[in-house]
């Protein structure tokens, strides 16, 4: 699967690939992990799908709650853990070197089709105390880790937990690199307060026409500003003239397996992963337009079932093998949190202590 373009498989075809993967990995995962074969039992399922709706999902909450591994502990390479606010759960997921290799090489095959394969300048919006401990991890920590595969002598745009702004290493990275491509990676809630409104505050602007910005991350907070994605790509371009801006959903819980959106507004699924909207009444598939819950599959995850995963989050498929920027698949819009679900994402549960 990772020799095949990542977006250039029609639908159909990627289906029957990612089906036969996935019904191993449900195989696998009965055979190597006692809780996920007990769930597995307990649902009355086969493990043998017909299709990738048929394929048994997990709530991704369930991550929270308990430890799943389909690897002996002595196999345990990383323990990856979700972002989350004081007094919350976090989900725990146990990788080994295969998994974390596969998640590596998937998330390079999705990002070179944007980025392109020569590593360029990297301005991170964020700190370098948050990649310290390299064996266990944040999301936020392994989302910046992962992304430093794409740049070339990274700077870090903010000094320390205090959140403020580095001038002097931004200033000195936009006179450097100013006149050649160069790309931008932060949490969405992060790249907003920390970076775009701060700049706004001190009309400090700084001029990259050649940036991309990748960014991530939940947007409750920016809801509840009244910032949609429209304003924000504004606002960027408005201080830092960068116009290519891709914003991306993905989560701890299936590393690797990242839906970016493209030129057009439209998230895409790689052709690794999937996207699946069910009714949340019966569980059905919602067909295109139609709003329901996000379930997320990916080929990847073989220390740990989480190949099909029910999120908590609301979205609805945009289209099929119809996207005006050409890459095949599907395509999909995040909505919104469901109601009452935890608050999360790694820019989203950042903690403004005493500010």
């Amino acid at each position: 699967m990772f020799e095949i373009s990542v977006y250039g498989l029609p639908q159909p075809e990627k289906e029957k690939l990612l089906l036969k993967r996935l019904n191993h990995l449900t195989e696998h995962h009965v055979e190597n992990s006692g809780a996920y074969a007990k769930i597995i039992r307990a649902r009355g399922v086969s493990a043998e799908a017909a299709s990738l709706d048929e394929v048994p999902f997990l709530p991704v909450r369930l991550f929270k709650t308990h430890l799943l591994s389909s690897i002996p502990e002595e196999e345990r390479f990383k323990l990856l853990t979700s972002s989350g606010t004081t007094g919350q759960q976090v989900s725990q997921i146990v990788l080994n070197r295969k998994t974390a290799e596969y998640q590596s090489r998937a998330v390079i095959k999705i990002m070179q089709d944007y980025l392109g394969k020569q590593r360029i300048p990297m301005l991170i919006i964020d700190h370098p105390k948050v990649v310290k401990d390299r064996s266990s991890f944040s999301a936020r920590g392994a989302g910046i880790l992962g992304m430093m595969n794409f740049g070339r002598k990274p700077v870090y745009a903010l000094k320390d937990e205090t959140m403020e702004i580095d001038w002097s290493a931004i200033d000195t990275f936009v006179d450097k690199h100013q006149d050649e491509p160069i790309f931008l990676f932060g949490f969405t809630f992060m790249v907003w307060k920390y970076f775009v409104t701060v700049l706004e505050q001190q009309s400090h602007k700084i001029n990259l026409p050649h940036g991309i910005l990748v960014h991530s991350g939940g947007w409750k907070k920016l809801q509840d500003e009244a910032v949609g994605n429209e304003i924000f790509k504004e606002r960027v371009e408005a201080v830092s003239g960068i116009r290519r801006i891709h914003n991306f959903y993905g989560m701890v819980e299936q590393v690797g397996s990242i839906f970016v959106e493209c030129e057009h507004g439209r998230l895409h699924a790689p052709s690794f992963a999937d996207v699946n909207i069910r009714n949340p009444y019966d569980w059905s598939s919602a067909g295109i337009g139609q709003k329901g819950i996000i379930e997320v599959l990916s080929a990847l995850p073989e220390s740990y079932p989480g190949h099909a995963l029910l999120t908590e989050d609301e979205g609805k498929i945009t289209g099929i093998d119809s996207c005006p920027c050409g890459r095949m698949g599907k395509t999909f819009e995040v909505i919104g949190r469901l109601p009452k679900a935890e608050l999360r994402g790694c820019s989203d549960t950042f903690q403004d202590k005493g500010r």
